[in-house]
């Protein structure tokens, strides 16, 4: 394949990977108003992958966006986040990322 093409084809792909996150998160939105479990679930599962897929296109490998999940988690432990103080939902996610 031509360098230019191929070039072209690349940047076509993050493009429609940006619209299919978009896509997902309203979807996601679409379901909570609507009430549908089932819907957030697979909302949010589509929503996460097309996120992992779009960073792998941009050059990010998903062993680094795992580590960088992490870091972030520690982060937002350390400086006492609200969703940890009043759920754990910050060392739930990194333990559940650490088993993985």
């Amino acid at each position: 394949m031509p360098k230019d093409l191929d070039v072209a084809k690349r940047a076509k792909v993050i493009e429609w990977l940006k619209t299919e996150v978009v896509d997902h998160v309203s979807r996601l939105f679409k379901a909570l108003w609507e009430g549908s479990t089932a819907r957030v679930s697979d909302s949010i599962a589509s929503l996460i992958m097309s996120s992992y897929i779009l960073g792998r296109r941009l050059g990010v490998s998903y062993r680094e966006i795992d580590e960088l999940l992490i870091d972030k988690l520690k982060k937002h432990k350390q400086e006492g986040h609200q969703l940890e103080e009043w759920y754990q939902d910050i060392s739930t996610l990194e333990e559940h990322l650490r088993k993985r």
